[in-house]
């Protein structure tokens, strides 16, 4: 199949209010050539594999947002060299939650920025941990207070996460940023799970908003389970002299055997 050209920033822009975008965290090279595949229009990736050539091998149309918490990267100048790193191996934008002196630095230097508002894992802390933000008037006035820092400092988009879709929608109506729902409704320009969750890999919490398509983790498990009758037959074998097999050794020549002892004996 043959895929459109990359999007561009501006082309985001013109399809809100158009339709909705699909958008997944992907961490291997498989996830990202299943992602171009199946016509995922974005993705969050992991620095190291944005900075891998063999990415855009795998996924050379989708939308590529890679990013990292705030305090794995470091101060703004340390921000600013890695998201140089990123655009320079195809990155379309980067994911920023530090602050937004960070996001207008970047901004100012020409790199979309992607921040981060409602419940920001990184920061769960100072709006009551990993739950709901906007379910009070106090704080669906906190989320709008975030977008709008992030759009004063120059942000293109931003992650809406957790927050009741009534108020996502409202906010996403009135704000110029490029709106991500994960787990904010539909009322956003673009629906945000992780491949984990979409597959059924994730054996740990899986959150609300998460949707299981396919159960991967108990494949995995009967695969494990395989795994381990493979090793247990090889060790019986190699203990029992079934292997290795005449097919698996390598023969020498008898002259050769013999010149060999020979040499041997007179060592």
């Amino acid at each position: 199949m043959t895929r459109a050209q990359r999007k561009t920033v501006q082309d985001l822009r013109d399809l809100r209010g158009k339709r909705q975008l699909s958008m997944l965290r992907v961490t291997t090279l498989e996830e990202a050539e299943a992602a171009e595949r199946a016509g995922i229009d974005m993705a969050s990736v992991p620095t190291d594999m944005m900075l891998d050539p063999a990415f855009r091998d795998a996924a050379p149309s989708i939308f590529a947002v890679p990013g990292e918490n705030f305090y794995e990267i470091g101060t703004t100048d340390d921000f600013i060299r890695w998201a140089f790193a990123l655009y320079k191996a195809g990155a379309d934008a980067v994911y920023c939650s530090a602050g937004t002196q960070t996001i207008a630095r970047l901004a100012a230097e020409g790199i979309p920025v992607c921040g981060h508002v409602g419940l920001i894992p990184s920061k769960a802390t100072w709006t009551g941990g990993f739950a709901a933000v906007g379910k009070t008037l106090e704080t669906a006035k906190l989320v709008w207070n975030q977008v709008k820092a992030l759009e004063e400092a120059g942000a293109f988009a931003a992650e809406i996460e957790v927050v009741p879709e009534a108020i996502a929608a409202e906010i996403s109506r009135r704000s110029s940023l490029f709106m991500i729902s994960m787990g904010a409704g539909a009322g956003c320009d673009a629906q945000y799970l992780f491949s984990d969750d979409v597959l059924g890999a994730n054996t740990g919490h899986v959150p609300r908003h998460a949707r299981v398509y396919r159960n991967f983790a108990a494949e995995f498990a009967r695969l494990q389970e395989e795994r381990v009758a493979a090793y247990r037959e090889f060790a019986s074998d190699v203990q029992s002299g079934a292997y290795p097999q005449p097919g698996h050794k390598v023969a020498a020549r008898d002259e050769v055997l013999s010149a060999f002892q020979s040499w041997l004996d007179g060592v």
